[in-house]
């Protein structure tokens, strides 16, 4: 079925056809209305889902790890100033390897207040355990919301779908929302190995000992490592079932680029407009798309930048007295990369400032014929 929807009602309706057992949530702009519609869908019967108006983001995420442990299907949604609020539950969910799924709706972090998107949120929780991924569409949207139930389920780890604020989560686009029998088959009720009993309820101590706290990261950090492989096997299955392809890298005109831009988001469509603006100019730029950002995919990245003269990496957040966090990951992939492309930063597009394909097209350019600036550039900024 086709439907014109925004995006926050994509996460909603990909919810739905997940068969969730656990709603809990608190609304903050500009994520609510996943949560509205989602709490009318159970009022009307259509999700037989038990949903909890929670008094705080932290206490979301609290009920989502217990209802996990109890074995349940899990989801959430949340933005900016709550997303950081529930920081501390994101290591409990992380290290406590439950398959909670959340919909992060990328909105700039105060002060100055605003309601605004860049991806300072969710980079700010990239060391928490959770997997992340990020969208380009509204399309993509659905299909990554429940790709990450099932990736989630697989390894054991949380994962965070994230979208921008308003670009796309108030957006209205053509969604194609598959069938709940085709859905059923890609994503099975939970089977989750363990679980706490409710019904025998019993406390024991919490705290894990020196001798094996250390071993717990261990194997996170090993699941985590496993996600790759995982995301190849669940991305083709989805394919053969839809025939919409996703990847841990998008790539747009890639065959002969000397020149190339990664960006995540939207933004990532606009580098494929910016890339066509430079190939009329004679310029051979490709582009990245940027889907999976945890686990980072190194190998792919070194495979697909081979003979790479300049790489550019644009970034809605900033790792203040560094430079853009996507920038950051992608040095650390290359640098040990034999003959690796030169690798600059722009940090663009902050509170929601437009990053159009103009803008960029002519940065790029300005950076071409300024060879001796590699770290850190800031785009249409007012200096």
């Amino acid at each position: 079925m086709n439907k014109v929807i925004t995006a926050n009602h994509a996460v909603s309706h990909a919810v739905k056809l997940a068969n969730v057992d656990v709603i809990a949530a608190y609304p903050i702009t500009p994520q609510s209305s996943i949560v509205e519609e989602l709490s009318e869908m159970c009022a009307r019967g259509e999700v037989p889902a038990q949903f909890i108006h929670t008094e705080s983001e932290h206490s979301s995420m609290s009920a989502c790890i217990g209802a996990a442990q109890a074995g349940a299907r899990a989801f959430t949604a949340t933005s900016s100033q709550g997303l950081a609020y529930m920081h501390e539950m994101l290591h409990w969910a992380a290290g406590g390897r439950l398959p909670i799924v959340m919909a992060e709706v990328n909105r700039s972090l105060g002060p100055p207040w605003t309601i605004y998107t860049d991806q300072q949120d969710s980079l700010s929780q990239r060391d928490t355990g959770w997997l992340q991924f990020y969208c380009r569409d509204n399309q993509e949207v659905l299909d990554t919301t429940l790709l990450c139930f099932k990736i989630a389920e697989r390894v054991g780890i949380p994962a965070m779908l994230v979208l921008d604020a308003f670009v796309l989560s108030h957006t209205y686009e053509a969604v194609n929302i598959p069938d709940t029998k085709l859905v059923d088959k890609f994503l099975p009720k939970k089977d989750a190995p363990f679980i706490i009993d409710t019904s025998e309820p019993h406390a024991y101590g919490g705290m894990m000992n020196v001798d094996c706290w250390m071993e717990s990261r261990y194997h996170l950090q090993k699941a985590t490592e496993m996600v790759n492989t995982v995301v190849e096997e669940e991305t083709a299955e989805w394919a053969d079932l839809t025939g919409r392809n996703l990847s841990p890298l998008q790539l747009h005109r890639m065959d002969d680029a000397e020149y190339v831009i990664l960006a995540a988001g939207t933004a990532a469509w606009t580098v494929t407009l910016a890339v066509d603006m430079l190939r009329e100019k004679g310029i051979k730029v490709g582009g990245i798309g940027l889907w999976m950002f945890r686990p980072f995919p190194v190998e792919q990245l070194r495979k697909v930048l081979k003979g790479v003269k300049r790489f550019f990496v644009v970034d809605r957040s900033v790792s203040f007295g560094h430079s853009g966090i996507f920038a950051q990951e992608c040095r650390s992939a290359l640098y040990d990369v034999e003959d690796r492309p030169k690798i600059t930063g722009i940090i663009a597009g902050l509170g929601g400032r437009e990053i159009t394909q103009t803008g960029l097209a002519t940065e790029i350019e300005n950076a071409i014929a300024d060879p001796g600036s590699d770290l850190i550039r800031w785009m249409e900024v007012k200096t």
